[in-house]
């Protein structure tokens, strides 16, 4: 198969699979989005999930989360980890969303990752799914597979956005990354992986990847 093929076959799967694509993270509009995607950093959405309809009960709102202490976020925050430092951010945001932009979330990833605790990855997520625009978050997921189908060689995430933006058409960019990371997850996980339910992977894999799989799975 040529690269375009895989790309495609890829492509084709993942929409078979996926037609309609589950938002992983509960939210009601860019705020709490921007919120809950700040706390899902090296947590699970699981996690998150159960965690935000607390903290939301108390402040959906940046002019409600003001009001709140550091020390009380951090309370209600603390088992999705990092918690000093993501109740810094989420109160720090809040106070500049109502300074600068009247309690709205910018549309713009540049004014977006001038926030505090707010990455590139997290911006991406924001702008695509509160508004639409196109971008490609890279999560762990979406690093993984792009290594184990060839697409990117794996480096660092930087690389691995700059390849996924290369190789797919910009208007998938936003359904095809939350694909990726619902097939991560389901058929290509990091731990417990099967290749044999890894429709993508064992079609259009990087050779190496395989190899490795078969030799691990012998020596087993």
């Amino acid at each position: 198969m040529t690269k375009l093929e895989k790309v495609n076959f890829a492509v084709r799967t993942l929409d078979e699979l996926y037609p309609t694509i589950p938002i992983p993270l509960d939210h009601k509009d860019p705020y709490t989005l921007l919120i809950a995607v700040l706390m899902s950093a090296q947590s699970t959405d699981v996690r998150v999930n159960q965690i935000t309809p607390l903290l939301f009960a108390k402040a959906d709102n940046p002019y409600d989360m003001v009001k709140l202490s550091v020390d009380e976020i951090r309370e209600i925050i603390k088992p999705v980890g990092l918690s000093p430092m993501k109740s810094k951010g989420i109160h720090g945001l809040s106070q500049i969303l109502i300074e600068k932009y009247n309690g709205k979330v910018p549309r713009d990833m540049a004014l977006l990752e001038e926030l505090p605790a707010v990455g590139h990855k997290t911006a991406s997520v924001v702008v695509s799914q509160a508004f639409g625009i196109p971008a490609f978050p890279v999560d762990t997921h979406i690093h993984r597979l792009m290594y184990r189908w060839g697409f990117s060689n794996g480096k660092n995430v930087v690389q691995t956005e700059r390849d996924a933006k290369r190789l797919f058409p910009k208007e998938i960019w936003n359904r095809l990354h939350l694909q990726i990371i619902w097939y991560g997850r389901e058929y290509s996980p990091a731990r417990g992986w099967d290749l044999e339910k890894d429709i993508i992977t064992k079609t259009i894999g990087r050779k190496s990847v395989l190899d490795e799989y078969h030799k691990t799975k012998k020596s087993r």
